[in-house]
């Protein structure tokens, strides 16, 4: 009997390493990142959940900090308040972390086999993390509104009657509701309300997330590079200092994605600017860092586990190290070319 299961156990891990060795290294890192991404969402939800309801100043959670807005999401939404909207995130990060992740090593061998004048150092890390972050973003940025619709939404059971909790009518009934609503409302703009600040932030965040988690890592001796301690540490700090310099443009997106909701019968929405412009003189400076402590609370573990996560999975999926990968990429374009010997 125990004879048997070890014989299926072993033609079981036969055909998984002939299935992982037969993928293509992309695949690969679309499957990595995707799991990395959707792990780590799905943690932080919670706190997630909270950040929306403050940058979108719904005042009477700003107005009782994050513990008491913690107990008035458990008292009117009970638990599965905390995860409202995180279906429709965890539908945008895990195609979202997966584009960004593979995008960032394809675009990392590019510039190598294109410009290898470049080298392989900050420079490298902080161009191609950035334009893989726009990547991303522009694929997956409806998935982003509707995530943020969804979680600014305050439904509470009826059967609940409770002081202080403001009631509201529940204007989308699901990811399909938002997005449909959405669409007939503005069409394709509407669904895109709110990508300019992204990108705009989302350039100089994913650069300087990638720029500092392989620059950390490079300073660390080579022997305990593979330790998740490691990778937690160097993940928290890389998303620490990546998130102060672009929180700002964060608040700025979600107020935008939620001006119809705000303001429904209001026939202009403002532009980036405009809507910059407005938080300020009308809400003052400190509401551009609103949120951004709870924000810190979810993007060092968030950033952290993704790193971990992504490269762990690419060990499981057995991916070639970043040097192996080029140098294998170089090798097949200069067999490819035709010897200059024979021209």
């Amino acid at each position: 009997m125990a004879g048997r299961r070890d014989e299926r156990e072993r033609e079981v891990g036969v055909y998984l390493d002939g299935v992982i060795e037969g993928m293509p290294v992309v695949a690969k890192e679309l499957i990595a990142g995707g799991v990395a991404g959707g792990f780590a969402k799905t943690v932080v939800a919670p706190l997630e959940r909270v950040k929306i309801l403050f940058q979108t100043r719904r005042a009477e959670f700003q107005s009782i900090g994050l513990l008491g807005s913690c107990r008035k999401i458990a008292k009117t939404e009970g638990v599965l308040g905390f995860y409202r909207g995180n279906g429709a995130s965890v539908a945008r990060i895990v195609p979202y972390a997966a584009l960004h992740f593979m995008a960032y090593e394809q675009y990392r061998r590019w510039i190598i086999d294109t410009f290898p004048g470049v080298g392989r150092g900050p420079i490298l890390d902080l161009t191609a993390g950035s334009f893989a972050g726009g990547t991303a973003v522009l694929f997956t940025y409806p998935l982003d509104l509707v995530r943020t619709k969804l979680a600014y939404q305050v439904v509470g059971s009826p059967k609940m009657d409770l002081k202080g909790v403001i009631p509201t009518e529940q204007v989308y009934k699901g990811i399909l509701d938002c997005f449909s609503k959405t669409y007939k409302e503005a069409g394709i703009r509407g669904l895109y309300r709110g990508v300019v600040p992204s990108l705009y932030g989302i350039f100089p965040y994913a650069g300087l997330k990638f720029y500092f988690y392989e620059e950390m890592k490079r300073r660390v001796p080579e022997d305990y590079r593979k330790g998740i301690t490691v990778k937690l540490v160097c993940g928290s700090v890389a998303g620490l200092l990546g998130q102060t310099f672009t929180y700002p443009l964060d608040v700025v997106r979600r107020q935008m994605q939620v001006q119809r909701l705000l303001a429904p019968n209001s026939g202009d929405m403002k532009g980036t600017m405009e809507s910059l412009v407005m938080i300020v003189q009308k809400q003052g400076w400190k509401q551009l860092f609103s949120g951004l402590s709870i924000n810190y609370m979810k993007v060092v573990p968030s950033v952290a586990i993704g790193f971990t996560v992504y490269d762990v999975v690419k060990a499981f999926l057995r991916v070639p190290s970043r040097d192996e990968a080029v140098i294998e990429l170089v090798t097949s374009n200069t067999k490819s070319q035709p010897s200059s010997l024979h021209s």
